[in-house]
């Protein structure tokens, strides 16, 4: 058992712990996830080697409130180690700020259940696939739970995993579940082009008993209405923080693309010339400066988007506007981390389409990420227009 020591306006640390925030912790593993990219591509997980390194530099406990004995370290501390992580591997970065993120989910549960997962150590993970596709029961003391959940990002590290069920009787209600990795089936489906290394399996229960102590309301998670003492993101929507942390691997990809290109024009001889050097064509500064254009937008746009999101919350109210604003920011962000990516490849040249170069990974990582649901651009925009002509959520709305 850790031992734990009060800090005046830091909540809880273990002694001996650095006070180094969860962004330079995260900056101090990029060339770790870099060396273990191919590896955790080929195997369709992170690499041990990085989670390793992830709980030594004590990532985990970065959003578990302090009264858990967590880090309890702010949002944007989350999402710009997460973006930092990135420069590494896209879908590493992802898996790890999910399971992250996850632990302050976790941490939302009644009493009984945090103790139950919280037990062993105040880093307990779990994928968390947000989609109702399951069906719960209500019995004596819980409900029995069956179902199906696609996208459990993370699975593969897994202690527990929290699905989200819907039940129709004795009234509609729909709710989380938490329950052990050893209680559910895991389909090894995660056969994808891009995103290999977060191995998105499938989670399968069936007429398996959850206590009542381990389900939750699913409003009360998603609008963060359950107060916890020590909570550093108290009064943050669930999806407004999921859409940030999910595009800020895509925005630092792109950052990392840019990097390699410019790296790649300083060295470059253009194929089938008289050693013409590609810092000298007019076409490659301007691509170059193109991408660095869209990219400092981007940037720009996510700063302001945390700021805003943050300050929200801390005068009591995230508004639904602001929700909103929010998912479509994210949206655009990774649409425009496409953009970049894309721009920069085009005028790369073959080479960086072999198996062992860096940018043809951040695109197809890329070019997978953006088909979660939350960057969907048609249903979000769409979305984002009916609440601004004043029209009502519909109930499935990710907001």
């Amino acid at each position: 058992m850790l031992s734990v020591v009060g800090v005046a306006g830091c909540g809880h640390r273990t002694e001996g712990e650095t006070m180094d925030g969860f962004a330079a912790r995260c900056e101090g593993l990029v060339d770790l996830l870099r060396g273990e990219a191919a590896a955790a591509e080929a195997q369709r997980r992170v690499s041990e080697r990085v989670m390793e390194a992830a709980h030594e530099a004590d990532l985990f406990r970065a959003v578990v409130p302090s009264s858990l004995g967590g880090r309890a370290e702010p949002l944007d501390e989350l999402l710009h180690g997460t973006r930092t992580l990135a420069h590494g591997c896209v879908a590493s970065a992802w898996t790890v700020s999910f399971l992250v993120m996850h632990g302050w989910l976790l941490s939302k549960f009644p009493t009984a259940g945090v103790a139950e997962t919280f037990a062993a150590h105040p880093a307990p993970l779990a994928p968390a696939p947000l989609a109702p596709t399951g069906t719960i029961t209500p019995t004596d003391g819980g409900v029995v739970l069956n179902g199906s959940w696609e996208w459990a990002t993370g699975v593969n590290h897994a202690e527990w995993v929290m699905v989200h069920a819907l039940q129709t009787e004795p009234h509609f209600a729909m709710k989380f579940c938490v329950v052990p990795i050893g209680e559910v089936t895991v389909d090894d489906v995660w056969f994808t082009s891009g995103m290999r290394a977060t191995g998105s399996n499938t989670v399968r229960a069936d007429n398996l008993f959850v206590p009542e102590h381990r389900t939750l309301d699913a409003r009360a998670l998603l609008d963060s209405t359950v107060a916890v003492s020590g909570d550093s993101l108290a009064g943050l929507p669930v999806a407004a923080v999921l859409a940030l942390l999910a595009a800020a691997p895509a925005l630092g990809g792109a950052e990392w693309a840019v990097e390699l290109y410019e790296e790649r024009l300083r060295t470059r001889v253009l194929a089938y010339s008289l050693g013409d050097k590609a810092t000298d064509q007019p076409a490659a500064q301007i691509r170059l400066s193109t991408a660095r254009a869209e990219l400092r937008q981007a940037r720009d746009h996510f700063d302001a988007t945390i700021a805003r999101l943050v300050a929200a919350a801390a005068a009591g109210e995230v508004s639904l506007g602001v929700r909103v604003d929010t998912r479509l920011a994210a949206a655009a962000i990774v649409r425009s981390a496409r953009s970049v990516v894309n721009t920069v490849c085009e005028g790369a040249g073959a080479s960086v389409y072999r198996t062992d170069h860096p940018l043809q990974r951040i695109q197809r990582d890329l070019e997978t990420l953006k088909g979660h649901v939350i960057f969907d651009w048609d249903r979000t925009a769409e979305l984002a227009g009916r609440i601004a002509l004043g029209l009502e959520l519909r109930p499935a709305d990710m907001v």
